[in-house]
C-alpha cells in the first residue's frame, strides 16, 4: 500500500472493508509522530475517489484525486493552527513538522490554536450540496489545538451533524478534548510501531544513525525522520552539549541560539534530558540520549534526585505553557536558569 506505514495496514483494512461508515465522526489518536495526519489524509482521499482500487484504495488518476492532490477539492476542508499551515505543505507529515522553521517570519507571529472563526467557516461548507452527492469531508488537525470558544462551536456541529458529512479529528493528547467531543466520536487507537518495526523503516529512509535519532525522537519513527531532515541537528547538539555541562551553562546565550527552533520542542529537550538523568540514577539506565551515556553517568551521581524529579514534573506544566508564551526568550532563559541553579547546587 503506498503511503500507509506498514504498522497502519490493519488498521487501514478495517476502516475500509466497508465504504459505508458508522458514524459521522472519527477520533484517530496516538502519540505524535507515527503517522496519523498522513493516515487521515489518504483516507479521506480514499473515500472521495470516483474510482478506488480493489484495496479501497485512491486511484490516484480520477478528477477527484486530482483535486486532492491540488488541495482544490470540493467535498474536502482542513482546519489547522495557522503557525502549523504556514510551517510545511499540505502534503508533508505534520507530525514532526515541528521540527521545522522553514518559514519563521511567517510563524512568528501565527496563531497556534485553531479559532472559533476557523471553525464557524465550517457552516456554509456543511451545509451545502456535496459534489457528485458524496461524503463532505473536513479534517481537524491537531484537535487538540482548538481553543475553548473553538471546542463549543465544534461540539454544536457534533451534536446535529448534517447527512453525508465526516469529521475525522487527529489528536495527540485526546485527554484534552472536551468529553463531550470525545463521546460523539468514534475513537480509533492509532497502532505503534514497535523499537525493531521503527529502526528497520528509519534505515529503508537511509537514516544515519537510527537507533539514536528514533530514541531522541521519543521512539516516534516519523519524528526522527522529521529530525534528520529539518535542519535543527546542530541546534539540537549545541542544546545537549551546553546541558551537558552546566557548570560552563550560559543560559542567556543558549536561549538566544535556540530563538530558530520551537519553542516546544526546545523544552522537550530539556524534558527527556531531565528523565535520563532520573532514570540512571535510579535504574542504571538512560532511555532518550544514548550517546551521552557518560554526561548522563556523571551528573546523575551529582544531582539531589528529589529535586531534579521536582523539576521534570514541573517541565510538564512548562510544556503546556511554551505553546503560548508571553515571551518565547525569557521563558527560556528562566527554564534554563533554573536548570543551572539545580545542576549547580552541592
Amino acid at each position: 500500500m503506498h503511503d500507509i506505514y506498514a504498522w497502519q495496514q490493519a488498521i487501514w483494512q478495517k476502516l475500509t472493508q466497508k465504504r459505508q461508515l458508522r458514524g459521522h465522526a472519527l477520533l484517530l489518536k496516538g502519540k505524535q509522530g507515527i503517522g496519523k495526519y498522513q493516515f487521515a489524509r489518504h483516507f479521506a482521499k480514499a473515500l472521495l475517489c470516483t474510482a478506488p482500487t480493489t484495496e479501497q484504495e485512491a486511484c490516484g488518476k480520477c478528477l477527484s484525486c486530482g483535486w486532492f492532490e491540488q488541495q482544490a477539492h470540493p467535498n474536502f476542508f482542513q482546519i489547522m493552527p495557522e503557525a502549523l499551515a504556514a510551517g510545511s505543505s499540505d502534503s508533508g507529515e505534520k507530525e514532526g513538522s515541528e521540527e521545522k522553521s522553514n518559514s519563521a517570519a511567517a510563524k512568528k507571529n501565527a496563531s497556534k490554536q485553531i479559532s472559533i472563526e476557523q471553525i464557524r467557516k465550517l457552516t456554509e461548507f456543511v451545509y451545502m450540496t456535496g459534489h457528485q452527492n458524496g461524503y463532505k469531508i473536513i479534517l481537524i488537525y491537531p484537535a487538540e489545538s482548538m481553543n475553548s470558544a473553538a471546542a463549543n462551536a465544534l461540539l454544536k456541529k457534533l451534536e446535529e451533524p448534517p447527512a453525508d458529512v465526516l469529521f475525522l479529528l487527529v489528536t495527540h493528547q485526546a485527554q484534552h478534548l472536551l468529553p463531550t467531543i470525545r463521546s460523539r466520536c468514534q475513537q480509533i487507537a492509532m497502532p505503534i510501531p514497535d523499537v525493531q518495526s521503527s529502526i528497520d523503516w528509519l534505515k529503508q529512509q537511509h537514516v544515519s544513525d537510527p537507533e539514536t535519532s528514533l530514541a531522541a525522537a521519543s521512539f516516534s519513527p516519523l519524528a526522527a525522520l522529521a529530525f534528520e531532515q529539518g535542519g535543527h541537528a546542530a541546534q539540537h547538539d549545541q542544546f545537549i552539549q551546553q546541558i551537558g555541562n552546566p557548570s560552563r551553562l550560559d543560559p542567556l546565550v543558549l536561549a538566544e541560539a535556540m530563538q530558530p527552533v520551537n519553542l516546544s520542542l526546545v523544552v522537550s529537550w530539556l524534558q527527556k534530558w531531565c528523565y535520563d538523568l532520573v532514570s540512571y540514577r535510579t535504574t542504571g539506565r538512560n532511555r532518550y540520549y544514548l550517546k551521552q551515556l557518560v554526561a548522563i553517568q556523571a551528573l546523575s551521581g551529582q544531582i539531589d534526585l528529589p529535586e531534579c524529579i521536582t523539576f521534570t514534573r514541573a517541565l510538564n506544566s512548562k510544556q503546556k505553557l511554551s505553546h503560548h508564551p508571553l515571551n518565547p526568550r525569557l521563558f527560556l532563559e528562566e527554564l534554563l536558569i533554573a536548570y543551572r541553579v539545580l545542576m549547580n547546587r552541592r
